[in-house]
């Protein structure tokens, strides 16, 4: 998807060539303006921060543990460390992938520490997916091959679950979830490629049919 555009006129930074700016550009601006102003002890700018991300944090707890009231004590969690370690944010990277990185590690730790097993929700395993048509039977099948994937998820580990939910479910790019997960992008891959297989292998086992229907390979 190609992301929207706004003239530079409207934030007061440097432009690229082109002399627009992204809205993500312009939001990254913004945040860490936010930023500079907590570091300056403003309680409105925290509150704000909070508010621009909690969504964000929130949708990615819950990919990660299946449990909205689990994913409302992980995103409690990775809020409270934010604000205890938001003066070491380096400003020269993205606010968000240091916020997601944040957020996964407190979903495994969370994990780990009351030992249960992982029932991720993976939409949009495939982009092709969202071109069919939708329909009554469309939306069954989706529902079974959802759940399809969701128990293949079971057999992955913390790393491959975490490459696999931003990079194919969270669409984030290779090297923000490099960052995110504090690892070269040749080991994100490694790490995806095998999640991916994975998957495939079990949906290939208990559901061919509905690859089929799906185009996927």
């Amino acid at each position: 998807m190609k992301s929207k555009t706004i003239k530079d006129s409207a934030v007061p930074s440097d432009p690229g060539p082109t002399g627009e700016l992204t809205l993500e550009e312009i939001d990254e601006i913004q945040v860490k303006e936010l930023i500079r102003n907590i570091k300056h002890g403003n309680r409105h700018a925290f509150t704000e921060l909070v508010e621009r991300y909690q969504n964000q944090v929130a949708s990615l707890a819950y990919k990660m543990v299946n449990d909205y009231d689990e994913a409302a004590d992980i995103t409690q969690i990775v809020f409270l460390k934010m604000s205890k370690n938001i003066w070491r944010y380096d400003e020269n990277k993205k606010f968000y992938t240091w916020l997601y990185r944040i957020t996964i590690n407190a979903a495994i730790d969370y994990i780990r520490k009351h030992k249960r097993h992982r029932h991720e929700s993976l939409e949009n395993f495939h982009e092709t997916i969202e071109n069919l048509e939708a329909g009554p039977e469309f939306s069954l099948r989706c529902r079974q091959i959802d759940g399809y994937i969701s128990q293949a998820a079971k057999s992955l580990n913390d790393k491959q679950r975490s490459a696999f939910i931003l990079r194919d479910v969270e669409g984030c790019k290779i090297d923000d979830v490099a960052n995110i997960m504090d690892m070269p992008e040749a080991t994100v891959r490694w790490y995806l490629h095998r999640a991916r297989n994975k998957i495939r292998r079990e949906l290939v086992r208990k559901c061919p049919h509905l690859l089929l229907m799906f185009g996927i390979k």
